[in-house]
């Protein structure tokens, strides 16, 4: 069963920059797109940015689109979550998530399969 491994959350103040990563467990784990997602304070789960694994297409949350970017390395089944000028309303635990199909709707975490542990970035005033 393939895991995702995620790393680089932690406590930066506001301004500040942080890359999360996040890899499969498995070299042979293939999936249709990668991406992440956030879960708030307030318990709200969030689409923040997906990549096409075929391609490289990407999407971003409007709200962080200026800010965000994500990226992959296709040798090590590995995604990037570049953030940069980070708000304190960005503050949430940060999950990797992958569909294995082309899903429906690729902003909506019902259809992803996969997901890593959550990693926990706090920005602070």
């Amino acid at each position: 069963q393939a895991q995702l491994v995620e790393s680089g959350g932690g406590l930066v103040q506001a301004g500040g920059s942080l890359r999360l990563s996040c890899a499969a467990s498995e070299r042979t784990f293939s999936a249709y797109n990668m991406g992440w997602f956030r879960q708030t304070p307030e318990k709200v789960r969030e689409f923040v940015a997906v990549i096409r694994w075929s391609d490289g297409n990407t999407l971003v949350r409007d709200s962080v689109q200026d800010r965000f970017t994500i990226s992959k390395d296709n040798a090590n089944n590995t995604i990037f979550l570049h953030m940069n000028s980070l708000k304190p309303e960005d503050t949430a635990v940060y999950y990797c998530a992958a569909a294995a199909t082309r899903p429906p709707m690729v902003t909506a975490s019902y259809y992803y399969n996969y997901w890593g542990q959550g990693t926990q970035v706090t920005v602070s005033s």
